[in-house]
């Protein structure tokens, strides 16, 4: 059979962050490389999720409240009409949502702007579109934007840009002035916006979450995607969407019913009790995994990690490798899994632009969406290696 596989297929490779995942599993290891939770969803929506099952809402079906709720969300949030009637396709997750957005308006040929590091996801999507990823590289240690480079990286065969803000692998929440930039060149080079928000609840200090759909001229142009899977601990029900001009969510609704024809029923109807979550859930969420992100900091910079930029958002720390630890990313990986029973992702997986750049082999990525026992268990493995002197290479 492996004669007959297309080209796509064969350029397609597992993904480095799935097999680790399986790897700390096998090996019974910590999994902080992962971006889901281990603890329990919300009960409120768990038991409205089990209510609809009892109710045999279990056949295909599309829950217009889900978009009637993200309409009213947009409204208060961020000042935009939405028309929950044409502006928005219910999808399997946000992963399909930002898949069918792409194919809903890239052509062979065209060329897709990202921000790099970025998820892997995003060139798997483009490419299989037969667009051209063409890449933008934030600058270290701040991972700020460069204006002059990103105007640079536009052409007439630019057809779309892609911005997840807040920023997996980073943490970086785009600020007002970036995203004023990023928008005029989508303005000037007549660009589409494709956005992932997944993370718009989960922003930490004080930082807000904007979209860039909220600036002049912009909500024409710009495909929002999100889901529920991060805000609500429930990365497998699969509910997500899309919320863009008519015209862009009718394709994107098409393209998504040819596919798989229809989100899970019962989780659309366990959605409506999520989107209609009050306002204490969502500054708790905040909290807590603020909470969480300054005990992985002091955690990874009491064994030597450098740590200049702290997460403004997501569930993510991008942490520098020590400065004196001569093992590459990979390698570092590799050892704290043998030593430490602890899963964690090599950083050069979301870079992919200039690999003359040192940097990129130098950065792990940690998912801290994780219960205080499993934080807890992984401090303690670190705190055993410490103690032990057992693993020079990877200690400092």
């Amino acid at each position: 059979m492996e004669g007959k596989l297309s080209s796509v297929a064969k350029n397609f490779t597992p993904s480095s962050i799935q097999e680790l995942s399986q790897l700390a599993q096998k090996c019974n290891a910590i999994n902080l490389a992962e971006g889901f939770p281990d603890f329990p969803a919300p009960p409120c929506i768990k038991e409205a999720a089990v209510s609809a099952i009892n109710n045999d809402f279990n056949q295909y079906r599309r829950v217009q409240g889900i978009c009637d709720q993200l309409a009213l969300k947009m409204k208060k949030t961020h000042g935009l009409n939405v028309n929950p009637l044409t502006d928005i396709a219910i999808c399997c997750g946000q992963s399909e949502a930002f898949a069918a957005a792409i194919f809903s308006i890239i052509n062979q040929g065209d060329e897709v702007l990202l921000f790099d590091p970025c998820y892997e996801t995003y060139e798997g999507c483009i490419t299989l579109a037969g667009g051209i990823p063409v890449y933008v590289a934030l600058e270290p240690p701040q991972w700020t934007l460069d204006p002059e480079k990103l105007m640079r990286s536009f052409t007439s065969r630019t057809k779309a840009i892609v911005l997840n803000s807040p920023h997996n692998p980073t943490g970086k929440v785009f600020s007002r002035d970036e995203l004023e930039i990023i928008a005029e060149g989508c303005r000037r080079w007549d660009c589409v916006a494709i956005t992932d928000e997944v993370y718009e609840y989960i922003t930490y200090d004080n930082q807000k979450h904007q979209t860039i759909a909220k600036l002049p001229g912009m909500q024409e142009r710009t495909i929002i995607t999100s889901s529920l899977s991060k805000t609500f601990s429930v990365t497998g029900w699969r509910i997500g969407w899309a919320i863009a001009p008519a015209s862009a969510a009718s394709a994107i609704q098409n393209i998504h019913i040819r596919i798989t024809d229809s989100a899970p029923a019962p989780f659309q109807e366990a959605a409506l009790t999520a989107l209609r979550s009050p306002i204490e859930y969502f500054e708790t969420l905040r909290g807590e995994y603020e909470l969480k992100r300054d005990f992985c900091m002091k955690l990874l910079g009491s064994i030597g990690f450098r740590i200049q930029f702290k997460p403004q958002g997501s569930l993510f720390l991008f942490a520098e490798l020590p400065k004196d630890c001569l093992l590459s990313d990979v390698e570092y990986v590799e050892e704290l899994i043998k030593q430490a029973g602890v899963v964690v992702v090599p950083g050069r997986g979301f870079f992919h632009g200039n690999e003359s750049c040192n940097y990129q082999k130098r950065y792990i990525r940690v998912a801290f969406c994780k219960s205080g026992a499993t934080l807890n268990a992984a401090a303690q493995k670190f705190g055993e290696l410490i103690n032990a002197k057992a693993c020079p290479k990877i200690l400092y």
